[in-house]
């Protein structure tokens, strides 16, 4: 049987150079491909050399019949060659602009010295999406023509940049799948640096009782679903929700890395959202038995729900609230345009001005209305209306993962173990201009005054900016500084509750999976399990999930006065029988507490999207950031992986490593983007 290294080689996506050189070589040069190329696109010129060739070497682009250099219709590159240093790669930016059928010319000590067979041209696949298709004024990372004309970057020895050593730090899921897509183009030369004794960062199953995967005692303490689809049920139209199908495509990649071994396998399931039967916020009101009312019972019975507060000023409060509404409001058309690719949604949302505003701003200074109805409407909180996850939660599909998420961790584990140390903090970074290396610190004891290093060519950094701003960092541009030092970040705290049996789905009426909300202070959402329904094992549930403001409040609480209070509200939501169920096992997860993350998620202010996306954009002191608070969009494992994609391009493309970088873009990224 393969072992998951050697698959890894199999399935590698390096492209090799063509091996008959084409045209009249002139015994120096010998340009071995390619044979046809895009307008406006990225490609790597494969060259061999002689052996007597030194000095200067000039490489053009122009009519197969010149003979001197200043006939060239454009320069490709110039570089110096000698026995030590031979490029066997140069990068060709080929212009919108350019002439079929002509040749690429090698000039030395003004001789031609090597000359191609005619290169096809052709417009491109697929028209390359833009700045100004898809994003804010600054450029995202995929525009792969405009990052290379920024760089000096003309010629790569491919050997040598294949092994340049990495360190990834942070092995959560966007450093795990930096490690994937490096080893994929061939790079082996990388080792995780992570903090933990385990890998996956927030994607943490928690399986209670000591119990094991298969034994389904299980709840997600960290991700836990993702957002398949939209359907309408008017017009029976079906729209796919494009992001989170990369979380899909890695796990059909784990599998085969693994052979398909079931003890690791990644197999997803459905995830039930939503279920009529869950409790309900009801402004305070219970049944006569004392019970929280259910969704179902609600709509049914809108009285049962109590009185809300009432507003100082109705008329201006539902004014303002259409307002609102008409100018960030999700019609269908902008739904379908998130769903079918969210780097366009960005740019729509910038265009409409959405990320000038918060809702309480755009309620007070655009309305002018006044401080307590802003405030009654839409609270203090100043976040950009970027509206993603009004969409992701407004999905007919999920799906989760069978046994957990943490399957993720255990399909991973055995391909990076011997690549990764474990329990190692790092605290700094420093660059060395001389060597142009970085080199991580960390320190064995906290006490001691020399932390200990260790050199690297790269680092990419896969650890939240909620960390990182404590680290003793090298002198970066003030936009990325100011990024790693106010990015802000939700907090988020989750309970999950241990009982001997699945009683809620022998309630009348029965629950079978969902989540829903109670109106209790800091318990926020209540989730049912999706798994191993109508089982008479022991059962978990997601018994709160609260984040913000009330998060805070539950994250200062002891675990037990915490765990007695929502346990309380089980009994409040369920009946006696939650007590008498009750096992008193409960796992606690409040993520601003977590040593190794100091927060849930990112979520910035105002201001902070669209000013600090451009930053990471930039390989400053060999430094690259990923992790999902560098991605369009936050709290997702699509997020995360998204941002591995971008950083591991920028790395290929800073090499030199064009082919390489292409392969990934169109693996991964190919619903959306060409290089």
């Amino acid at each position: 049987m393969k072992t998951p290294h050697a698959i890894y080689t199999a399935l590698s996506i390096a492209t090799a150079a063509l091996s008959t050189p084409l045209g009249t070589n002139h015994g120096l040069v010998q340009f071995k491909g390619p044979i046809s190329v895009e307008s406006d696109s990225l490609h790597n010129v494969h060259i061999g050399y002689g052996d007597d060739l030194e000095g200067e070497l000039r490489v053009v682009y122009g009519d197969c019949g010149m003979s001197a250099e200043h006939e060239k219709h454009h320069d490709i590159t110039i570089t110096i060659v000698d026995k030590s240093s031979r490029p066997d790669r140069l990068v060709w930016i080929v212009p919108r602009e350019i002439q079929a059928n002509g040749c690429l010319h090698a000039f030395s000590n003004g001789g031609l010295v090597g000359r191609s067979l005619p290169i096809g041209v052709s417009a491109p696949l697929r028209k390359r999406e833009l700045l100004a298709d898809v994003a804010e004024t600054m450029g995202p990372w995929f525009d792969g023509v405009a990052y290379m004309q920024s760089k000096s970057i003309n010629a790569a020895a491919s050997k040598e940049a294949k092994s340049k050593s990495i360190a990834i730090v942070g092995g959560g899921m966007s450093g795990l799948m930096t490690s994937l897509l490096l080893e994929s183009v061939g790079m082996h030369n990388w080792h995780i640096h992570e903090s933990t004794q385990r890998v996956a960062g927030r994607v943490r199953t928690k399986y209670l009782n000591n119990t094991t995967p298969d034994q389904y005692q299980y709840q997600e303490m960290g991700p836990m679903r993702f957002p398949v689809n939209i359907k309408y049920s008017d017009t029976d139209e079906k729209i796919d929700i494009q992001d989170h199908k990369m979380v899909f495509q890695l796990g059909e990649t784990l599998n085969k890395l693994n052979n398909n071994d079931p003890s690791v396998a990644v197999n997803f399931i459905p995830f039930i959202q939503n279920s009529p039967n869950t409790p309900a916020s009801s402004n305070g009101y219970r049944l006569p038995d004392g019970r929280i009312p259910s969704s179902a019972q609600l709509e049914a019975d809108p009285s049962l729900k109590g009185p809300a507060s009432v507003s100082s000023n109705p008329e201006a409060q539902a004014f303002a609230e259409e307002a609102l509404e008409l100018f960030g409001g999700m019609t269908p058309d902008r739904i379908k345009a998130f769903a079918t690719n969210v780097y366009r949604a960005h740019k729509d949302a910038v265009d409409r001005g959405l990320f000038h505003w918060s809702e309480a701003t755009y309620i007070k200074y655009a309305l002018d209305m006044d401080a307590n109805l802003t405030d009654s409407i839409a609270g203090a909180e100043h976040h950009p209306m970027w509206l993603y996850d009004n969409v992701y939660f407004g999905a007919s599909e999920w799906k989760t993962i069978d046994k957990g998420l943490s399957s993720l961790e255990r399909a991973f584990t055995p391909l990076v173990k011997d690549k990764t140390t474990f329990g190692r903090k790092i605290e700094g970074l420093a660059y060395d201009a001389e060597t142009d290396k970085v080199a991580l610190q960390w320190r064995e004891d906290p006490f001691q005054m020399v932390p200990e290093t260790e050199e690297y060519d790269y680092a990419i950094v896969a650890v939240p900016f909620s960390k990182v701003r404590g680290w003793s960092l090298p002198r970066y541009s003030s936009l990325l500084t100011r990024a790693i030092d106010t990015m802000n970040y939700q907090q988020s705290c989750k309970i999950a509750l241990h009982y001997k049996t699945r009683f809620w789905e022998k309630l009348d009426p029965p629950i079978i999976g969902g989540c829903g909300s109670v109106d209790i202070y800091g318990v926020g959402s209540v989730c049912y399990p999706s798994y191993n329904i109508n089982s008479t094992d022991p059962g978990v549930l997601l018994a709160a999930y609260a984040s913000g403001t009330p998060a805070r409040t539950m994250g200062a609480l002891s675990d037990a006065d915490h765990v007695g209070l929502v346990q309380r509200a089980m009994v409040e939501a369920h009946g006696q029988i939650a007590a008498d169920e009750y096992t008193g096992i409960y796992d606690r997860q409040c993520w601003e507490m977590d040593e190794h993350q100091a927060g849930a998620w990112a979520a910035p202010l105002l201001g902070q999207q669209e000013l600090y996306l451009p930053a990471y954009f930039n390989t400053e002191s060999k430094t690259i950031f990923v992790g999902e608070h560098t991605s369009y969009t936050h709290a997702w494992i699509f997020s995360a992986l998204d941002s591995a994609v971008r950083g591991t391009t920028q790395l290929l493309l800073d090499l030199g490593l064009v082919d390489e970088a292409k392969e990934i873009v169109n693996t991964w990224m190919g619903r959306w983007i060409a290089v």
